[in-house]
């Protein structure tokens, strides 16, 4: 029997990756979104096919649909897009995934949450493992998306122990590859998108702090591999290789045009200066662990972008 899923922000960089996968798989999927981060020409490819179906839809409210899976990544993950409209971020994760939950209780489907490292905060812990609690500052400019991913993750563990709902949570660390936004505030998009129109690169303060940066492929894999294994969770999934974000836009500048400039600016409030998980566990519970480099991965990000960019002139 063909399992249906739906994929809430199917639309957008990851949940598009993810919908490609489970299509090549032979799956049916019901994409869901609002399209306030996601794109129709992420899912183009889709469009007509027997098996794929998308709803324009805003998770803040309730939906009816029979399903087996939900793969909940509803929620703009990035700076720009998030703060842009703190309020509705926080319904967002709130009010999306106790209506996914609901959905997931009704009809016994069992539900992934895409929850996110930023639960971690500012950490005094470095590396991250799943233990760490977090150092969140609750009335900070971030905090409607950390605080909102932490109440999803309480609202799931929740409707498990209530409910016996099925749930698996996913903490996914920086993730880059086709298909991001240009504008969303992202450091390795932010690079891209500055080199290839010939700007000095920018660094929010000395460029020190420091990120790990997952390819997309290798993250989706991780998805997959938790929600079809028979571990809750939370799992932190993410590239362990550390890297300073100069180190990042000097990689960048090299491939795209070594003669950039690299100037700084102020670094943004509660903005982590650590961030690497300890992927442990997911390497035991569910033999993943990335395989594609930071020097791999750039190559078709860049070519991405490139091509984007020439399109949207």
């Amino acid at each position: 029997m063909t399992r249906r899923n739906l994929i809430t922000g199917g639309a957008g960089f990851l949940g598009s990756h993810l919908v490609d996968r489970l299509m090549e798989a032979g799956e049916e999927v019901i994409c869901l979104d609002n399209f306030y981060t996601g794109r129709k020409d992420n899912i183009r490819q889709w469009l007509g096919h027997p098996q794929f179906e998308l709803i324009r839809h805003d998770v803040t409210e309730p939906i009816r649909l029979e399903i087996d899976r939900i793969w909940h990544l509803a929620c703009p993950a990035s700076p720009v897009h998030y703060q842009s409209n703190p309020i509705k971020t926080a319904k967002t994760s709130f009010l999306g995934t106790y209506n996914m939950l609901g959905l997931a209780r009704r009809v016994g489907a069992r539900l992934l949450l895409a929850s996110t490292s930023e639960v971690y905060g500012d950490p005094e812990v470095h590396p991250q493992p799943e233990s760490y609690r977090g150092c969140v500052n609750t009335i900070g400019i971030r905090s409607c998306y950390d605080e909102g991913k932490r109440i999803a993750e309480t609202l799931c563990f929740d409707y498990q122990r209530m409910h016996g709902t099925e749930i698996r949570v996913m903490r996914i660390f920086n993730t880059y590859g086709p298909r991001m936004l240009p504008d969303d505030g992202r450091v390795v998009s932010n690079f891209i998108v500055q080199a290839l129109q010939g700007l000095p690169l920018t660094l929010y303060g000395d460029g020190s702090q420091t990120r790990s940066f997952c390819y997309v492929d290798d993250l989706i894999e991780g998805m997959i591999r938790l929600m079809n294994g028979e571990h809750t969770g939370p799992i932190n999934i993410g590239n362990p290789g550390e890297f300073t974000i100069r180190q990042l836009a000097e990689k960048v500048r090299e491939r795209i045009q070594p003669s950039l400039e690299l100037t700084t600016q102020p670094l943004p409030q509660d903005d982590p200066l650590q961030r690497q998980p300890v992927i442990d566990l997911a390497r035991e519970l569910l033999g993943w662990e990335p395989k594609v480099s930071l020097d791999e991965g750039l190559e078709p990000t860049i070519a991405y972008f490139r091509e984007r960019m020439r399109a949207d002139r």
